[in-house]
This record gives structure tokens, sequence and C-alpha cells, in this order.
């Protein structure tokens, strides 16, 4: 597999400083170690919860997987599920090692999103405004780029706002098909809806 740094899949993780960084998956190394050693492709070396090598992201019959096949004392989380053997990885998907999140991604990297999220998304006004209330519910965990944040459940929001679960699943469809992401895998939905309002604007960090 080959392709472009532009349009090839990523795993972006925080750094020490807590900066962004990106780890390209351009196809000509099929093989990537992740772990706390210096020697790994994915070197998370100020990470003391991930294992000197703790993982393997690896192209495998014509997609991305993850493994961790015991190699790991704490084991390894996609979407919050601890795996065990080999998982295939999907647009959205986020993997834990430790205190570190790796988001995947299957776009290009972050000078080229604003463009591309742009278009997806809808102006506030296009909200209603139990609509908005339920996004940035969705969107708290992630105030201050948490690392290692995942989405509000859905019994939380309604306990945050008083609504029933089934009203809250509502106004989140609403929100997935105005965001563009009504048609992806349910388990990927939440965190690209995330994903895109942060990165569109729509909700900031200081209305979180």
């Amino acid at each position: 597999m080959a392709g472009d740094a532009a349009s090839c899949p990523l795993l972006r993780y925080d750094d020490a400083e807590g900066r962004s960084a990106e780890f390209l998956l351009t196809g000509t190394v099929t093989r990537v170690t992740v772990g706390r050693a210096p020697a790994n492709d994915v070197a998370l070396t100020w990470d003391a919860e991930v294992s000197r090598v703790h993982a393997v992201v690896e192209w495998i019959g014509g997609a991305w997987t993850v493994t961790d096949d015991g190699l790991s004392r704490n084991g390894t989380y996609l979407n919050g599920e601890r795996i065990t053997g080999r998982r295939r990885l999907h647009a959205g998907d986020a993997v834990r090692v430790g205190g570190t999140l790796l988001a995947y991604r299957e776009y290009g990297p972050r000078r080229d999103e604003s463009t591309r999220v742009a278009a997806d998304v809808p102006t506030l006004s296009a909200l209603t405004d139990s609509q908005r209330a339920v996004l940035l519910a969705l969107c708290r965990p992630f105030k201050h780029g948490s690392a290692y944040a995942v989405p509000t459940t859905n019994q939380q929001i309604g306990a945050e706002l008083y609504l029933s679960e089934d009203a809250v699943k509502t106004h989140l469809r609403a929100l997935f098909a105005k965001f563009g992401v009504g048609e992806l895998p349910h388990n990927q939905k939440r965190l690209r809806l995330v994903e895109r309002a942060l990165q569109s604007g729509v909700v900031r960090d200081r209305d979180l």
C-alpha cells in the first residue's frame, strides 16, 4: 500500500509537552511498533504506563490493524474496549495505550483538515438549542484537548440535561445527519461528531 503523505492514514497523539504529533501510515513500512522504548516507530518514552513494546499497528489484508497479543502489561484499548488478538482499524477509532490516546485518521494531516471539515458541518444557527446543548455535553470531556477523553455517554448526557435517553438519541441522530457522519459505523459516529464540531469551531474550548 502506498500513497502520498496528504492522503495516507495516520496516528495522531499528544507528545510529552502536550503538542499534537502525527505518525503517517504511508505503507512504505507495513509494521509499526508502539511502545515506551526509543527504538519503537511510535516511541512514547514519557508514558510510564506504556510497556517497552506495547502494541503493533500492521497493514494486513488491505487494512490497517492493531494487535496486542499480550505484549503489554496494562493492555491496549480500542474505543474503550480492551482488545485481544488483532482488530481492524476504522476511521475515527481511538486506541489507548497506557495514558496515551492514538487517534486513527484516514484523511490528511491537520493543516488540510479545516477546509474539508468546513464543507461538512452546519452553522450554529442550523442547530436547535437542545441539539447544541447535547453536542456540548457530548464534547465536554475533550475540554483543553485531553489526550485520552471519550465522548460522554447518552446516560450521562441525559442526567446532565434532564432528558430521557430516547430524547438524547433523537437529538444525536439529528446531529449525526447535520454533521455528515450518519453513514459511518455506529462505533465511529460519536467521536467523529466531536472531532468535526471542535475542528470547525462550532464548539469551542471555552464553551465546555
